[in-house]
């Protein structure tokens, strides 16, 4: 019989072959993933030292980059910084609204409402519900953001002879305004009024009228102020323009008008 001694040397030699070329595999496999390994911790090295170094992370605020700092702030702390925010606000609001509930308390006694410099956008419901039993007579409501003031004021405080309200960015009055019958007194400077209100002619007993630094450009002489108790009405500091000048000065009037003594060119 035929020896099979060259079948099993092949064998053999075939068995040798498969086992180094499974272990040239796996020795290529383990260094395939020690090189992704390496690759992958030199990526996060090259990514650190370029935090390190400055680069921009869009995570960390600028002005914290800048020093060196981290983000360590959770979704939580956030939530509590907002919400710390907010009371901080509201806080802010109820010392106004207590501000102006002591201011009316006092006028309920005195009939004089001071509501200057509390930071008032427009005036409360509860400042009309606090003074309906209060005939006032002077009011004031200077320092204060007001960019109008609706007609239930003139209806509710029809009774003022004093009204002050300078210092806000107004650049109207309603026409109820009309209906201050006893006002002697009114001061609209510091705002930002380009013509004189149409109510301002119709007051009755108006003594004293204020109008300084607006933005008033010309007067109409035509339309007469009504009321026979004028002294003295102020237009200083006012960009009224040469001509309307002129006429001012020809104008005769039995008040004290009081105007810009430089004129400057139209342009």
């Amino acid at each position: 019989m035929r020896p099979f001694g060259n079948d099993i040397t092949n064998i053999a030699n075939n068995n040798g072959t498969g086992n180094s070329d499974d272990r040239s595999n796996g020795n290529d496999n383990n260094s395939n993933n020690n090189n992704n390994n390496r690759d992958s911790g030199n990526s996060d090295i090259s990514s650190n030292e370029a935090t390190l170094n400055g680069d921009e992370d869009s995570r960390i605020p600028p002005h914290i980059a800048r020093i060196g700092g981290i983000v360590t702030f959770s979704p939580i702390a956030g939530r509590g910084v907002i919400r710390v925010v907010r009371r901080c606000e509201d806080a802010k609001e109820n010392h106004k609204l207590v501000k102006v509930i002591e201011r009316c308390e006092s006028a309920a006694e005195n009939a004089h409402l001071d509501l200057s410099q509390c930071e008032l956008m427009q005036i409360p419901d509860a400042v009309y519900h606090l003074m309906r039993n209060t005939q006032l007579q002077t009011c004031n409501l200077s320092g204060n953001v007001l960019k109008k003031v609706t007609p239930k004021f003139a209806l509710k405080f029809n009774a003022i002879t004093d009204l002050n309200l300078s210092h806000n960015q107004l650049s109207r009055l309603p026409d109820e305004f009309a209906n201050l019958s006893e006002l002697t007194s009114l001061n609209i400077s510091h705002n930002s009024f380009i013509v004189l209100p149409q109510a301002v002619f119709k007051l009755q007993k108006l003594a004293s009228l204020d109008a300084q630094h607006n933005a008033i450009l010309e007067i109409d002489t035509e339309d007469a102020i009504t009321s026979n108790c004028l002294h003295v009405v102020d237009l200083r500091n006012n960009p009224l323009s040469r001509n309307c000048l002129r006429k001012l000065k020809d104008f005769k009037a039995s008040f004290c008008l009081k105007i810009p003594d430089d004129v400057e060119d139209d342009w």
